[in-house]
Protein backbone atom coordinates (compact mmCIF):
# COMPACT_ATOMS: atom_id res chain seq x y z
CA UNK A 1 0.00 0.00 0.00
CA UNK A 2 2.69 2.31 0.95
CA UNK A 3 4.13 1.87 -2.43
CA UNK A 4 1.27 2.41 -3.94
CA UNK A 5 0.76 6.41 -2.50
CA UNK A 6 4.59 6.97 -3.48
CA UNK A 7 3.29 5.85 -7.05
CA UNK A 8 0.26 8.05 -7.19
CA UNK A 9 2.16 11.07 -5.51
CA UNK A 10 4.96 10.50 -8.14
CA UNK A 11 2.13 10.97 -10.92
CA UNK A 12 1.08 14.32 -9.61
CA UNK A 13 4.39 15.66 -9.94
CA UNK A 14 5.03 14.46 -13.59
CA UNK A 15 1.65 15.94 -14.27
CA UNK A 16 2.32 19.81 -13.06
CA UNK A 17 3.53 22.31 -15.45
CA UNK A 18 7.33 21.68 -15.80
CA UNK A 19 6.11 17.83 -16.41
CA UNK A 20 3.96 18.22 -18.90
CA UNK A 21 6.06 16.04 -21.23
CA UNK A 22 5.89 13.34 -19.00
CA UNK A 23 1.81 13.80 -19.02
CA UNK A 24 1.38 13.91 -22.51
CA UNK A 25 3.08 10.93 -23.42
CA UNK A 26 -0.36 8.93 -22.61
CA UNK A 27 -2.27 11.54 -24.64
CA UNK A 28 -3.85 9.00 -27.80
CA UNK A 29 -2.96 11.87 -30.22
CA UNK A 30 0.80 11.59 -29.58
CA UNK A 31 0.36 7.46 -30.22
CA UNK A 32 0.67 5.88 -33.73
CA UNK A 33 -2.84 5.91 -34.94
CA UNK A 34 -4.07 8.23 -32.53
CA UNK A 35 -7.82 9.39 -33.45
CA UNK A 36 -8.85 12.51 -34.62
CA UNK A 37 -11.76 12.74 -32.08
CA UNK A 38 -9.38 13.04 -29.15
CA UNK A 39 -7.94 16.28 -31.01
CA UNK A 40 -11.77 17.34 -31.27
CA UNK A 41 -13.05 16.70 -27.69
CA UNK A 42 -14.53 20.05 -25.91
CA UNK A 43 -12.31 22.09 -23.44
CA UNK A 44 -12.32 25.36 -21.61
CA UNK A 45 -9.95 27.98 -21.91
CA UNK A 46 -10.35 30.78 -18.73
CA UNK A 47 -8.29 33.59 -20.04
CA UNK A 48 -7.53 35.64 -17.45
CA UNK A 49 -6.05 40.07 -18.43
CA UNK A 50 -4.31 42.18 -16.20
CA UNK A 51 -7.48 44.77 -15.84
CA UNK A 52 -10.50 43.71 -16.96
CA UNK A 53 -12.23 46.17 -19.07
CA UNK A 54 -9.49 48.24 -20.84
CA UNK A 55 -9.82 48.66 -24.61
CA UNK A 56 -6.29 46.58 -25.19
CA UNK A 57 -7.59 43.75 -23.45
CA UNK A 58 -11.31 44.04 -25.21
CA UNK A 59 -9.35 43.70 -28.19
CA UNK A 60 -7.46 40.83 -27.00
CA UNK A 61 -10.88 39.36 -25.84
CA UNK A 62 -12.17 40.02 -29.69
CA UNK A 63 -9.46 38.05 -30.93
CA UNK A 64 -9.59 34.94 -28.76
CA UNK A 65 -13.58 34.67 -29.44
CA UNK A 66 -12.79 34.97 -32.66
CA UNK A 67 -10.76 31.37 -32.02
CA UNK A 68 -12.85 30.23 -29.83
CA UNK A 69 -15.74 30.40 -32.56
CA UNK A 70 -13.34 29.43 -34.95
CA UNK A 71 -12.30 25.95 -33.45
CA UNK A 72 -15.64 25.28 -32.62
CA UNK A 73 -14.41 22.62 -29.80
CA UNK A 74 -13.23 25.54 -27.42
CA UNK A 75 -15.52 27.01 -24.67
CA UNK A 76 -13.71 30.30 -23.77
CA UNK A 77 -14.00 32.00 -20.22
CA UNK A 78 -12.31 35.68 -20.30
CA UNK A 79 -12.67 36.92 -16.62
CA UNK A 80 -10.34 39.74 -14.84
CA UNK A 81 -10.32 42.00 -11.87
CA UNK A 82 -11.71 45.40 -13.19
CA UNK A 83 -9.81 46.98 -10.39
CA UNK A 84 -6.36 45.20 -11.79
CA UNK A 85 -5.39 43.89 -7.98
CA UNK A 86 -3.37 41.58 -8.32
CA UNK A 87 -5.33 39.15 -5.50
CA UNK A 88 -8.46 39.31 -7.13
CA UNK A 89 -6.75 37.73 -9.63
CA UNK A 90 -5.48 34.81 -7.77
CA UNK A 91 -9.24 34.51 -6.52
CA UNK A 92 -9.87 33.92 -10.78
CA UNK A 93 -6.77 31.46 -10.94
CA UNK A 94 -8.23 29.10 -7.67
CA UNK A 95 -11.57 29.17 -8.57
CA UNK A 96 -10.77 27.46 -12.30
CA UNK A 97 -8.08 25.45 -11.01
CA UNK A 98 -11.12 23.87 -8.52
CA UNK A 99 -13.59 24.00 -11.64
CA UNK A 100 -11.26 21.51 -12.93
CA UNK A 101 -11.05 23.61 -16.51
CA UNK A 102 -8.34 22.87 -19.26
CA UNK A 103 -6.36 25.52 -19.70
CA UNK A 104 -5.39 29.23 -17.80
CA UNK A 105 -4.08 31.66 -20.26
CA UNK A 106 -2.98 34.26 -17.68
CA UNK A 107 -1.70 37.68 -18.18
CA UNK A 108 0.03 38.61 -14.90
CA UNK A 109 0.11 41.96 -13.49
CA UNK A 110 2.72 40.85 -10.48
CA UNK A 111 4.28 37.63 -11.23
CA UNK A 112 5.19 36.79 -7.80
CA UNK A 113 1.74 37.45 -6.45
CA UNK A 114 0.15 35.28 -9.13
CA UNK A 115 2.98 32.74 -9.54
CA UNK A 116 2.25 30.60 -6.31
CA UNK A 117 -1.84 30.37 -8.04
CA UNK A 118 -0.16 29.00 -11.34
CA UNK A 119 1.36 26.67 -9.94
CA UNK A 120 -1.36 25.40 -8.02
CA UNK A 121 -3.10 24.88 -11.41
CA UNK A 122 0.34 23.36 -12.59
CA UNK A 123 -0.02 20.73 -9.57
CA UNK A 124 -3.72 20.01 -10.49
CA UNK A 125 -3.13 19.26 -14.16
CA UNK A 126 -4.29 22.11 -15.89
CA UNK A 127 -2.38 23.34 -18.61
CA UNK A 128 -0.69 27.06 -17.96
CA UNK A 129 -0.37 29.64 -20.53
CA UNK A 130 0.76 33.13 -20.17
CA UNK A 131 -0.03 35.87 -22.74
CA UNK A 132 0.70 39.70 -23.37
CA UNK A 133 2.97 39.60 -20.21
CA UNK A 134 5.24 36.41 -18.47
CA UNK A 135 6.02 34.60 -14.96
CA UNK A 136 8.57 32.22 -13.84
CA UNK A 137 8.91 29.56 -16.45
CA UNK A 138 8.09 26.83 -13.76
CA UNK A 139 4.61 28.25 -13.13
CA UNK A 140 3.43 27.80 -16.92
CA UNK A 141 4.18 25.49 -19.93
CA UNK A 142 4.49 28.56 -22.85
CA UNK A 143 4.50 32.50 -23.14
CA UNK A 144 2.34 33.58 -25.71
CA UNK A 145 4.59 36.50 -27.00
CA UNK A 146 3.62 39.41 -28.73
CA UNK A 147 7.01 40.73 -29.69
CA UNK A 148 10.73 40.36 -27.97
CA UNK A 149 11.38 42.61 -24.98
CA UNK A 150 13.94 43.99 -26.92
CA UNK A 151 11.63 44.63 -29.87
CA UNK A 152 9.38 46.24 -27.69
CA UNK A 153 11.80 48.75 -26.05
CA UNK A 154 13.83 49.37 -29.31
CA UNK A 155 10.71 50.45 -31.16
CA UNK A 156 9.54 53.09 -28.35
CA UNK A 157 13.10 55.02 -28.42
CA UNK A 158 13.40 54.82 -32.10
CA UNK A 159 10.11 56.23 -32.47
CA UNK A 160 10.64 59.25 -29.69
CA UNK A 161 14.27 59.49 -31.34
CA UNK A 162 12.55 60.08 -34.62
CA UNK A 163 9.88 62.01 -33.76
CA UNK A 164 12.43 64.67 -31.77
CA UNK A 165 15.32 65.12 -34.78
CA UNK A 166 16.53 61.92 -35.81
CA UNK A 167 20.24 60.78 -34.62
CA UNK A 168 20.48 63.96 -33.64
CA UNK A 169 18.07 64.10 -31.22
CA UNK A 170 18.80 66.13 -27.40
CA UNK A 171 16.11 66.62 -24.40
CA UNK A 172 14.88 65.24 -21.14
CA UNK A 173 12.83 61.85 -21.57
CA UNK A 174 11.31 60.26 -18.80
CA UNK A 175 8.97 57.13 -18.64
CA UNK A 176 5.35 56.34 -17.32
CA UNK A 177 5.02 52.65 -16.62
CA UNK A 178 2.00 50.94 -15.10
CA UNK A 179 3.84 49.40 -12.03
CA UNK A 180 6.94 49.03 -10.65
CA UNK A 181 5.99 45.31 -10.13
CA UNK A 182 5.08 44.53 -13.63
CA UNK A 183 7.70 42.27 -15.19
CA UNK A 184 6.99 42.76 -18.92
CA UNK A 185 7.14 46.61 -18.52
CA UNK A 186 10.54 46.31 -16.48
CA UNK A 187 12.13 44.24 -19.22
CA UNK A 188 11.34 46.69 -22.00
CA UNK A 189 12.37 49.48 -19.69
CA UNK A 190 16.24 47.85 -19.32
CA UNK A 191 15.86 47.49 -23.47
CA UNK A 192 14.93 51.00 -23.46
CA UNK A 193 17.42 51.95 -21.23
CA UNK A 194 20.54 50.09 -23.18
CA UNK A 195 18.90 51.32 -26.78
CA UNK A 196 18.80 55.29 -25.17
CA UNK A 197 22.97 54.85 -25.60
CA UNK A 198 22.58 55.07 -29.29
CA UNK A 199 21.06 58.36 -28.74
CA UNK A 200 23.46 60.44 -26.34
CA UNK A 201 21.27 63.86 -26.55
CA UNK A 202 17.97 61.95 -25.09
CA UNK A 203 18.24 61.55 -20.84
CA UNK A 204 16.25 60.00 -18.76
CA UNK A 205 15.71 61.75 -15.64
CA UNK A 206 12.58 60.00 -14.28
CA UNK A 207 10.30 56.48 -14.17
CA UNK A 208 6.99 56.73 -12.74
CA UNK A 209 4.16 53.85 -12.12
CA UNK A 210 0.38 54.86 -12.83
CA UNK A 211 -1.12 51.81 -11.41
CA UNK A 212 -2.72 50.71 -14.19
CA UNK A 213 -5.10 53.95 -14.06
CA UNK A 214 -5.83 56.53 -16.53
CA UNK A 215 -6.72 59.70 -14.24
CA UNK A 216 -2.88 58.83 -12.54
CA UNK A 217 -1.28 58.66 -15.54
CA UNK A 218 -2.66 61.82 -16.10
CA UNK A 219 -1.34 63.40 -13.03
CA UNK A 220 1.66 62.08 -12.95
CA UNK A 221 2.46 63.32 -16.53
CA UNK A 222 1.71 66.93 -15.14
CA UNK A 223 3.93 67.01 -12.13
CA UNK A 224 6.68 65.75 -14.63
CA UNK A 225 6.25 68.56 -16.72
CA UNK A 226 6.54 70.91 -13.42
CA UNK A 227 9.04 69.63 -12.07
CA UNK A 228 11.11 69.28 -15.35
CA UNK A 229 10.47 72.51 -17.11
CA UNK A 230 12.83 71.40 -20.12
CA UNK A 231 11.12 67.59 -20.31
CA UNK A 232 11.21 67.16 -23.80
CA UNK A 233 9.56 63.51 -24.39
CA UNK A 234 7.28 61.20 -22.29
CA UNK A 235 7.20 56.88 -22.84
CA UNK A 236 3.92 55.85 -21.52
CA UNK A 237 4.67 52.47 -22.16
CA UNK A 238 0.80 51.10 -21.09
CA UNK A 239 -2.20 51.27 -22.99
CA UNK A 240 -3.90 52.95 -20.01
CA UNK A 241 -0.92 55.16 -19.24
CA UNK A 242 -0.55 56.21 -23.02
CA UNK A 243 -3.78 58.38 -23.21
CA UNK A 244 -3.80 59.84 -19.85
CA UNK A 245 -0.15 60.94 -20.52
CA UNK A 246 -1.14 62.23 -24.18
CA UNK A 247 -4.57 64.34 -22.59
CA UNK A 248 -2.30 66.19 -19.91
CA UNK A 249 0.12 66.98 -22.67
CA UNK A 250 -2.95 68.44 -24.48
CA UNK A 251 -4.33 70.30 -21.81
CA UNK A 252 -1.36 72.16 -20.44
CA UNK A 253 -0.95 73.37 -24.40
CA UNK A 254 2.56 71.50 -24.81
CA UNK A 255 0.79 69.69 -28.14
CA UNK A 256 4.52 69.80 -30.32
CA UNK A 257 7.07 71.03 -27.28
CA UNK A 258 6.27 67.69 -25.03
CA UNK A 259 5.68 64.52 -27.16
CA UNK A 260 4.39 61.31 -25.98
CA UNK A 261 5.22 57.63 -27.49
CA UNK A 262 4.00 54.70 -25.98
CA UNK A 263 2.09 51.85 -26.29
CA UNK A 264 -2.08 51.92 -26.62
CA UNK A 265 -4.31 50.84 -29.33
CA UNK A 266 -4.65 53.00 -31.98
CA UNK A 267 -8.72 53.83 -31.47
CA UNK A 268 -7.71 54.59 -28.12
CA UNK A 269 -4.93 57.04 -29.78
CA UNK A 270 -6.38 58.08 -32.84
CA UNK A 271 -7.01 61.63 -31.80
CA UNK A 272 -4.01 62.96 -30.14
CA UNK A 273 -2.34 61.28 -33.31
CA UNK A 274 -4.48 64.00 -35.63
CA UNK A 275 -4.25 66.73 -33.19
CA UNK A 276 -0.10 66.03 -33.05
CA UNK A 277 -0.51 65.29 -29.26
CA UNK A 278 1.64 61.93 -30.70
CA UNK A 279 2.83 61.47 -33.60
CA UNK A 280 3.97 57.49 -33.13
CA UNK A 281 1.80 54.66 -31.29
CA UNK A 282 3.38 51.09 -30.69
CA UNK A 283 2.05 48.03 -30.27
CA UNK A 284 0.92 44.73 -31.99
CA UNK A 285 -2.32 43.51 -33.23
CA UNK A 286 -3.90 42.78 -30.31
CA UNK A 287 -6.97 40.54 -31.83
CA UNK A 288 -4.04 38.23 -33.54
CA UNK A 289 -2.67 38.12 -30.20
CA UNK A 290 -6.12 37.03 -28.50
CA UNK A 291 -6.39 34.52 -30.85
CA UNK A 292 -3.12 33.14 -31.10
CA UNK A 293 -3.21 32.43 -27.36
CA UNK A 294 -6.78 30.19 -27.65
CA UNK A 295 -5.23 28.50 -30.66
CA UNK A 296 -1.95 27.46 -28.79
CA UNK A 297 -4.25 26.00 -25.65
CA UNK A 298 -6.12 24.17 -27.93
CA UNK A 299 -2.49 22.72 -29.68
CA UNK A 300 -0.78 22.17 -25.76
CA UNK A 301 -4.40 20.40 -25.11
CA UNK A 302 -4.00 18.10 -28.19
CA UNK A 303 -0.49 17.87 -27.55
CA UNK A 304 0.87 19.29 -31.03
CA UNK A 305 2.19 22.58 -29.16
CA UNK A 306 5.34 20.67 -26.66
CA UNK A 307 9.29 21.28 -25.23
CA UNK A 308 10.77 20.76 -28.85
CA UNK A 309 8.14 22.22 -31.27
CA UNK A 310 9.14 25.31 -34.05
CA UNK A 311 6.22 25.73 -35.03
CA UNK A 312 2.07 26.13 -34.11
CA UNK A 313 -0.41 25.90 -36.08
CA UNK A 314 -2.67 29.24 -35.91
CA UNK A 315 -5.43 29.46 -37.95
CA UNK A 316 -6.20 32.38 -39.95
CA UNK A 317 -2.36 33.31 -38.97
CA UNK A 318 -0.99 30.46 -40.39
CA UNK A 319 1.92 28.92 -39.10
CA UNK A 320 3.74 30.82 -36.45
CA UNK A 321 7.14 30.12 -34.49
CA UNK A 322 8.08 28.70 -31.57
CA UNK A 323 11.04 29.71 -29.86
CA UNK A 324 12.06 27.68 -26.99
CA UNK A 325 8.76 28.20 -24.97
CA UNK A 326 7.44 31.24 -26.77
CA UNK A 327 4.99 31.19 -29.29
CA UNK A 328 5.80 34.04 -31.37
CA UNK A 329 3.05 36.69 -32.27
CA UNK A 330 5.54 38.33 -34.82
CA UNK A 331 6.71 41.97 -33.62
CA UNK A 332 5.28 45.51 -33.07
CA UNK A 333 3.59 47.66 -35.55
CA UNK A 334 4.34 51.50 -35.91
CA UNK A 335 0.67 53.72 -36.35
CA UNK A 336 0.61 57.72 -37.12
CA UNK A 337 -1.03 60.16 -39.00
CA UNK A 338 -0.71 58.00 -42.65
CA UNK A 339 -1.34 54.96 -41.49
CA UNK A 340 -3.47 54.72 -38.05
CA UNK A 341 -7.19 54.90 -39.89
CA UNK A 342 -6.44 51.78 -41.52
CA UNK A 343 -6.54 49.90 -38.02
CA UNK A 344 -9.94 49.62 -36.20
CA UNK A 345 -8.64 47.64 -32.67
Amino acid sequence: MKNLFALCALAIVLVGCSGGDAAKSESPTDKPGGSAASESKQITVAMLPKKKGVPYFTSCSEGAMEAAKELGNVELIYDGPTSGDAADAVKLIDQWTAQGVDVIAVSPNDPAVLGPAMKRACDAGIKVLTWDADADAANREFLVNQATPEEIGNSLVDAMAKDLGGDSATGEVAIVTASLTAANQNEWIKFMKVRLEKYPGLKLIATKPSNEDQKLAFSVTQDLMKVYPNLKGVFAISSVAFPGAAEAVKQAGKAGKVLVTGLSTPNDMKTYVKEDVVKSVILWNTKDLGYLTVFAARELVDGKLKAGSTTVAAGRLGEKKVVGDNVMLGGTITFNKENIDQFDF
